[in-house]
């Protein structure tokens, strides 16, 4: 009876994720087909409104995830790697494969220029606000992403086997941005991020590979490519 109370429980918790996710994403497309200009704001993380803007919305996120999961650890991944010296091994191979091979597909969809978030140049006035920037996007983001998609995403989808929950969170993970041309590109790191996930029953390499790229990212767009 309780094996079953437990099944009908991990349904409702998967369907309030797929509720969430499509809510997000649903919300993210609306955005960019009814407000999306040709001429993006590429100084918006030398403002401390987009700090703030995404401290707030990474909080709510992290509530729901919260919620739904009820705070259990084992649902989020929240565990030590079998092997940590594996664990990074794996990682560092995930982050320089990503790095190159979707730094190749993005010069083919520019989904980097759709997202149109990283600034062009630096501008060293704005200093102190691109800081706070880069603690929510290279810090907070990956955390709380990592707890949706590969923590809670992952252990709501194994029950259909590992393959089903790799595919289906990268997917998810692709559509919650709520772009089109860099959905290939987040998908497919997404799948990356799942696998890692998958290889070492934990989520947080996964956060070290996502804060790493995101901040690489981050750093080269306003020294070398700006």
């Amino acid at each position: 009876m309780s094996t079953v109370a437990e099944r009908e429980r991990s349904t409702a918790r998967l369907g309030f994720w797929l509720l969430t996710i499509g809510a997000i994403a649903a919300l993210g497309y609306a955005a960019r087909f009814t407000t999306h200009s040709k001429t993006s704001d590429r100084s918006v993380l030398y403002h401390w409104s987009t700090a703030a803007g995404g401290l707030f919305q990474f909080a709510i996120f992290l509530a729901i995830v919260l919620a739904i999961s009820g705070g259990a650890q084992e649902r989020l991944a929240l565990r030590r790697p079998r092997s940590w010296k594996r664990a990074l091994g794996l990682a560092t191979a995930v982050f320089f494969v990503s790095w190159i091979g979707l730094g190749l597909l993005d010069k083919l969809v520019h989904g980097g220029r759709e997202q149109a978030l990283t600034p062009d140049r630096w501008q060293s006035k704005h200093a102190a606000a691109f800081a706070a920037n880069f603690l929510v996007i290279a810090l907070v983001a990956p955390v709380v992403e990592e707890l949706l998609f590969r923590g809670l995403g992952f252990h709501l989808l194994q029950r259909f086997g590992d393959a089903t929950a790799i595919v289906a969170t990268g997917l998810a993970f692709g559509l919650y941005h709520g772009l089109v041309n860099a959905l290939p590109i987040l998908t497919l790191f997404g799948i990356a991020l799942a696998w890692l996930r998958s290889r070492t029953r934990s989520v947080y390499p996964g956060m070290l590979v996502h804060a790493a790229f995101n901040a690489v990212a981050l750093v080269v767009s306003v020294t070398i490519n700006g």
